[in-house]
C-alpha cells in the first residue's frame, strides 16, 4: 500500500500500481469527469500516470492553470487532426497551448479563408462526438525519426533529432488515425472538448525567424460549457475594441514607419506626453526614496559585455556594430541592459560599508535584437526605454533593500492602475541546462534559497517558473495579464551574487576586510512603451486626468467669447494644466463629441452666460454635465484630482 496526502490534507492508502484514473474511482471524489489531469509531488502527469510511491497527490480540472493548458492542449490535437483529415498533405509544426486558449502551426500552400475555418471547426465537431481516446506510446530515438520521415513530417523530425542526444525514449500521443510528437499530458478522450471556437489565421515564422518559411497559424479556444465561451468570446470582442495597436494609431499615440523598421515605433507628441510624465513621476519618487540618478552611453567595447557574461550568454539579442570574430578590430555594442555600465559608478572610487546600501536609477534606453516574427505595437520592440536600477548592498542589508524594491513597484503598479491584473513568479535557474547560467550549482542554490526566505517573510504569494531565472540569477517576475488574457512581464527584481566577483567589487567593512557586495536588479514600471500599451487598453484610451495628454478642452460657443476662453486656457496652462482651445467654427455639440472621441477628460463650454457671470460650464467625460464653477472652484477640483492621481 501506498500513501497519497490529498489537497486538502487528508491522506488516503492504496494499493501501489494503480492508475490515477482507478485512485480517483477509488476516492470516489466525483472529480473524475472534470479532471484534466494529476499534480504528483509538485509535478503535472497525465492522468493515465501510474503511481507506485508515497506522494502529495491532486486533481487538476479545468479551473486551475495546469488544466486549462491540458484542456487546451487537447484541444489543439483535435484541431490538428482535423486538418489532416481535411488537408492530407499539410506538414504539422507545433500547437502549444497559450495564456489564453491554443493554436497550431501548419505548413499550406495559402493561409486558411475564413470559410475553411468553419469547415475545420465542422470536423472537429465530428472528432469530439466520436469520442476518440488519447493513448500515449514512446519509441526510442532512432524509431521516432524514422517513423516521423515516413510520415513525411519534416518540422517534427527537426524536433525530435534535437531531443535524440540525451537516448531517451520519445512521446507520441495516437488519437484514431492521428497520431502526434508530444510529452502531454491529455484529457482521456475527445468527448471533453464541449465548446470551441477557431480565432483567426495568421502567419508565423517557424521558431519565430525570418530565416525560416512562414507558416499558417491557427488561433483557436475551448471550454467545458458553452455559457463559458460565450463569456470569452464577447471578453475578446471587448478586447479589439481596447487593442493598443488599433487604439493607440486612432488616438495618434503613436505609430511605425515601414522605412524605419520593425519594433522601432514612434512616439507621437501625445503618447510622447503621457511616457514623459510617467518617466518624471518615477524618477521623482525614485530620488525620494534615495536613489542616485545615473545616465550612462548607449553603447560599449565588447570587452565590457565579455566580463559580464553578456558576450557569451545573450550575444544573439544583441546589435552588435562590428564583426565579434575579428580580434585585430574594436566591436562594440548597443546596450541590451545598464548593469555592467552602473557597475562602474561604484568602481569609481574605493568603497566602504558606510557607502552602502548605493542605490542607482537611471531612465534606459536599451536594444535587443528580437526576431521580427515576435514584433508586437509597443509590447515587443527593439528598441526601448526602461526604469531600471541597481543596488549594490552588503549581504545582511539583501532582504530589506528587496522589500524595499518590491513595495516600490506595487506602489507604482496601484498607482497607474494595473496591480489588480498581476501575478508573481519565482523564476529559477534549470539544474539541467546549465550551460544557459553562470555560476555554481552551489551558488545558484544558495541564492534561490536567500531569495526564497525573503518572499516567504514577506508573504508574496507565487509560482515557480523552473529555467525563467536571468543567467546570473534568480528573480521575482511580476506578470500582468492583458485585456486579451495574455501573461508578460512588466517588472523583475531580481538577486545577483555572481556579477559583483565577475567585475571585482569589493568594499571595504566595518573590521577593515574587503567583501563581495550583493546586487539587486530591479525596475519599478519596467518598459515604459509596453506599460503605455497596457494603460491604453487598461483604460481604453481614456487616461486618468493626470496622465492625459490633453486634459482640458476649452469650448467656446462663438467667436466673440474667443478673448474670455483664450484669457481661461491661459490661466490653466500657467497651472502647468494641459489644455487648448477648439476655435473651429462648427456646432457646439460637434466639438464636445470630437473632445469625448479623443478622450479629453474635461471639456469647458464658454458662452455668454460664463463671459458675463466670470464662470466655466464644466462638461466631464466620465461624469457629463457637472454644471457652472468659478475658475478657483474648477482649479482646485483639477489639481486635486491630478495630486491624488485619481483613477
Amino acid at each position: 500500500m501506498i500513501k497519497l496526502t490529498l489537497k486538502d490534507g487528508s491522506i488516503r492508502e492504496v494499493e501501489a500500481g494503480l492508475s490515477a484514473v482507478e485512485i480517483i474511482k477509488g476516492i470516489g471524489s466525483g472529480l473524475l469527469k472534470a479532471a484534466c489531469c494529476i499534480k504528483v509531488d509538485g509535478e503535472v502527469k497525465d492522468i493515465r500516470t501510474v503511481i507506485n510511491n508515497d506522494c502529495e497527490f491532486e486533481v487538476m480540472t479545468f479551473d486551475t492553470i495546469e488544466g486549462k493548458k491540458t484542456f487546451w492542449h487537447t484541444a489543439s490535437h483535435i484541431l490538428a487532426q482535423a486538418v489532416k483529415r481535411l488537408y492530407p498533405s499539410v506538414k504539422l509544426a507545433i500547437g502549444p497551448a497559450i495564456d489564453n486558449g491554443f493554436y497550431y502551426d501548419f505548413d499550406i500552400e495559402k493561409p486558411f479563408s475564413a470559410d475553411e475555418l468553419l469547415k475545420i471547426e465542422a470536423e472537429m465537431k465530428k472528432i469530439v462526438k466520436e469520442g476518440i481516446k488519447l493513448e500515449q506510446f514512446e519509441m526510442s530515438p532512432q524509431e521516432a525519426i524514422a517513423y516521423l520521415k515516413e510520415q513525411n513530417e519534416p518540422y517534427k523530425v527537426e524536433l525530435c533529432e534535437e531531443h535524440a542526444e540525451n537516448g531517451e525514449p520519445i512521446s507520441f500521443y495516437r488519437q484514431g488515425e492521428f497520431t502526434d510528437l508530444c510529452a502531454g499530458p491529455h484529457l482521456l478522450s475527445t468527448s471533453g472538448v464541449k465548446a470551441f471556437k477557431l480565432l483567426s489565421c495568421t502567419g508565423a515564422y517557424w521558431r519565430g525567424s525570418e530565416k525560416n518559411k512562414m507558416l499558417s497559424r491557427i488561433y483557436a479556444t475551448a471550454y467545458p460549457k458553452a455559457a463559458d465561451l460565450e463569456a470569452d468570446i464577447k471578453q475578446r470582442e471587448e478586447a479589439k475594441l481596447r487593442d493598443h495597436n488599433k487604439l493607440g494609431r486612432e488616438l495618434e499615440l503613436f505609430t511605425t514607419v515601414d522605412v524605419i523598421g520593425q519594433g522601432l515605433p514612434v512616439l507621437l507628441p501625445k503618447g510622447a506626453r503621457v511616457v514623459q510624465l510617467l518617466q518624471r513621476w518615477i524618477e521623482d519618487e525614485e530620488q525620494k526614496r534615495g536613489y542616485l540618478l545615473t545616465k550612462t552611453p548607449l553603447m560599449a567595447k565588447s570587452d565590457l559585455y565579455k566580463i559580464s557574461g553578456h558576450w557569451d550568454h545573450y550575444l544573439d539579442g544583441m546589435f552588435v556594430l562590428g564583426d565579434p570574430k575579428d580580434e585585430t578590430k574594436e566591436c562594440f555594442a548597443l546596450r541590451p541592459m545598464t548593469c555592467p555600465f552602473q557597475y562602474q559608478v561604484f568602481l569609481n572610487r574605493q568603497r566602504s560599508y558606510r557607502d552602502l546600501p548605493m542605490r542607482l536609477g537611471e531612465t534606459s534606453t536599451l536594444f535587443r535584437n528580437e526576431d521580427s516574427g515576435e514584433m508586437h505595437g509597443l509590447i515587443r520592440v527593439r528598441q526601448f526605454t526602461i526604469s531600471e536600477g541597481h543596488l549594490i548592498l552588503r549581504p545582511e542589508q539583501l532582504e530589506e533593500e528587496f522589500k524595499g524594491c518590491l513595495e516600490l513597484a506595487k506602489y507604482v503598479l496601484e498607482t497607474v492602475g494595473m496591480l489588480e491584473d498581476c501575478t508573481f513568479r519565482f523564476s529559477q535557474w534549470d539544474p539541467d541546462n546549465t550551460e544557459k547560467y553562470i555560476g555554481t550549482p552551489e551558488q545558484w542554490e544558495e541564492a534561490q534559497s536567500i531569495m526564497g526566505k525573503i518572499l516567504d517573510d514577506l508573504g508574496v504569494e507565487y509560482t515557480i517558473g523552473i529555467d525563467e531565472a536571468a543567467f546570473y540569477g534568480p528573480k521575482l517576475d511580476i506578470q500582468y495579464r492583458n485585456v486579451y488574457g495574455k501573461e508578460d512581464t512588466i517588472v523583475t527584481i531580481q538577486v545577483d551574487q555572481l556579477l559583483a566577483e565577475q567585475f571585482n567589487m569589493e568594499y571595504v567593512d566595518v573590521d577593515g576586510s574587503k567583501r563581495r557586495p550583493y546586487i539587486i536588479h530591479r525596475t519599478s514600471l519596467g518598459c515604459y512603451e509596453r506599460t503605455l500599451a497596457y494603460l491604453i487598453e487598461k483604460y481604453a484610451g481614456a487616461f486618468p486626468l493626470w496622465l492625459a495628454p490633453e486634459q482640458v478642452k476649452l469650448i467656446p460657443i462663438a467667436d466673440r467669447h474667443l478673448d474670455y476662453t483664450n484669457g481661461i486656457c491661459e490661466k490653466l496652462s500657467a497651472m502647468g494644466i494641459r489644455c487648448s482651445v477648439d476655435d473651429r467654427a462648427e456646432k457646439v455639440g460637434y466639438k464636445i463629441r470630437q473632445a469625448q472621441l479623443e478622450k479629453v477628460p474635461y471639456m469647458l463650454v464658454l458662452g455668454d452666460n460664463e463671459v458675463n457671470d466670470g464662470k466655466v460650464a464644466v462638461r466631464s467625460r466620465k461624469d457629463g454635465d457637472l454644471g457652472t464653477m468659478t475658475y478657483d472652484e474648477l482649479i482646485a477640483k483639477l489639481l486635486k484630482e491630478i495630486a491624488e492621481k485619481a483613477r
